[in-house]
């Protein structure tokens, strides 16, 4: 029997905002990914709200680590900024809410998720991954991750000949015969 995927528990808070415009009074961002606590119980709520902004806790997010990823955890840990990514998609209708909110639907740590996301055009925003996280992904991409090895670079000589213009060219060492270079040197404007 194999061991589970390393996994945490984790909630994710996501905030409307008041915007000065009357063609859109409101937005939504996410605003941070937290620890999951079993006082934060199972379905979502407003945990702030006031004229300027409200704040929706969405808890029970599983976040598991696969081995086949391990690139992604890679390429998300060699960063300047380690984060976590979160898909997220606006209700159809009113639920909980007066208004439909904002409701996260995956939250991963990988750089592949979040780039297949976007290419398929769903709304994935990313907020700062706290240090004990960044280790935790750190040490599995360290222990899962292998660089694929780096391909022998063929010598230019063998690369295909092309013009100034980037088309095909070539070269021959055999005499042209016919058009061009007869009396009168060549090259003349007449």
């Amino acid at each position: 029997m194999s061991s589970p995927r390393p996994s945490l528990q984790v909630a994710v808070v996501m905030r409307r905002e008041r915007l000065a415009s009357k063609w859109q009074p409101w937005r939504w961002v996410l605003a941070d990914v937290v620890p999951h606590e079993p006082a934060f119980g199972s379905e979502p709520r407003m945990i702030f709200g006031d004229e300027r902004e409200q704040r929706w806790l969405h808890p029970g997010f599983t976040v598991e680590l696969f081995r086949d990823d391990a690139e992604g955890y890679y390429l998300n840990v060699s960063t300047p900024a380690p984060c976590w990514f979160v898909l997220w998609r606006m209700e159809e209708q009113a639920g909980i809410a007066d208004e439909p909110i904002a409701r996260p639907q995956i939250v991963t740590l990988s750089y592949h998720d979040a780039g297949r996301w976007l290419d398929a055009q769903e709304t994935v925003e990313q907020v700062p991954a706290p240090a004990d996280v960044v280790d935790w992904m750190r040490a599995f991409a360290d222990a899962h991750y292998v660089p694929e090895p780096k391909r022998r670079k063929r010598p230019d000589s063998f690369k295909p000949l092309q013009d100034r213009f980037g088309n095909p060219a070539s070269v021959s060492t055999q005499k042209k015969y016919g058009g061009g270079g007869g009396e009168g040197g060549g090259g003349g404007h007449g």
